[in-house]
């Protein structure tokens, strides 16, 4: 015979089971959805092997012993004679034994290795951004929704500042004033990490307001007020220093005689002290542990968007010229190569911009598949 728990976690897997099945249905239900997730997946493999299917040397002038250590340059925005895409007459054709698929970039590097290259580089910053932005975002919203007052309209007010400015305005104007070189917390600025600290410091508040919304219907629910009426998550550690403070100081009092009275005062000030700590605790393992969980599927949704987002102003940021190094494998730095060539280099351009749309495109789709499963309105 099985045990009444043995039963309920049978159930409870059974359950997971049959919820899981569900939202595989709902997946596979819209073909665009289905489309998105198994291209942002193919991205996501193609960015974890990038540098076990092209060597990251071909990067750099040392992946180039046969030309002396140095990048081609004699095949600089040459395209391949015999392809079958023909460009026009103003394209220089390469004729060596080697085939370009996607010719070559302005250092003479196959721009179809740079791009398998590149992938990485971008979604690795994407992800990054995108985590750092939505954690602090999520922190900020969820102790402006649940304290209100004076918290929340601080929060609140700061937040609309950087809504007054255009994301990608904002972003170039910090990536432009933050000092490279300089020392900040545990590490020194270079130009990625000012890259990633001005996207994230623009890309914050949309999750304030988001969490905020979230937090506001959440805590008005009735388990809420039920958690708290029973005490839930009321630290007992405080209770038992309490007391234990409460004993020593007595029998403290009572050896005294009457004499070492005011330490009865100072007790007061301690247990106030302790009371409130321990109503604070109480309060954030409510938040955290029960109101939180309950309003994070709208965030994991709006990450997933964002994450295209992201790739795209990073990219932008990098063709407009912040990038680290010119030959850096990018997206954005491999567009900006072919800006002053979009005549007789024109797959440069092309080719790069064409692989950003399609990184955005697919995980703006799994956006969409995660709001129809995880919403449950649509669920119904």
């Amino acid at each position: 015979m099985k045990s009444k728990s043995a039963k309920a976690r049978t159930g409870e897997l059974a359950a997971r089971w049959a919820d899981l099945k569900y939202t595989l249905y709902l997946l596979r239900r819209n073909p665009l959805v289905l489309i998105g997730s198994l291209m942002a997946l193919f991205f996501i493999i193609l960015s974890l092997l990038a540098n076990h299917i092209v060597d990251p040397s071909l990067a750099k002038p040392t992946g180039y012993p046969e030309f002396g250590g140095n990048y081609p340059f004699q095949r600089s925005y040459k395209w391949s004679k015999g392809h079958f895409i023909n460009w026009g007459p103003d394209v220089q054709l390469y004729e060596g034994p080697e085939f370009f698929l996607l010719g070559t970039d302005g250092w003479g590097r196959d721009l179809f290795k740079m791009i398998i290259l590149a992938i990485p580089v971008d979604i690795e910053n994407a992800v990054i951004i995108t985590l750092v932005a939505a954690t602090f975002g999520t922190l900020l919203g969820t102790f402006a929704g649940y304290a209100g007052g004076v918290i929340d309209e601080g929060i609140l007010r700061v937040t609309d500042i950087f809504f007054a400015f255009p994301a990608l305005v904002l972003a170039l104007v910090l990536v432009a004033i933050l000092p490279v070189g300089a020392r900040f917390l545990f590490f020194t600025l270079d130009r990625m990490i000012i890259l990633r600290l001005a996207i994230i410091l623009v890309w914050w508040p949309p999750y304030v307001r988001l969490m905020r919304g979230q937090i506001l219907i959440e805590k008005e629910k009735s388990y809420v007020e039920a958690l708290r009426a029973l005490g839930a998550g009321y630290p007992k550690t405080f209770l038992v220093i309490q007391e234990r403070f409460n004993v020593i100081l007595n029998k403290i009092v009572a050896l005294g005689a009457g004499r070492l009275r005011f330490l009865l005062i100072f007790q007061r000030v301690i247990n106030g002290i302790l009371d409130q700590l321990a109503l604070f605790g109480m309060h954030l393992r409510i938040l955290f542990r029960h109101i939180l969980p309950n309003s994070i599927y709208p965030l994991l949704v709006q990450a997933t968007l964002d994450l295209g987002g992201v790739v795209l102003t990073f990219s932008a940021l990098m063709f407009l010229g912040f990038s680290p190094s010119p030959s850096l494998p990018e997206l954005g730095n491999l567009a900006s190569d072919g800006y002053y060539h979009v005549f007789d280099a024109p797959w440069l351009i092309v080719f790069s911009g064409l692989t950003m749309l399609i990184i955005a495109l697919a995980f703006n789709l799994v956006g969409d598949g995660l709001r129809d499963v995880l919403d449950p309105k649509l669920r119904r």
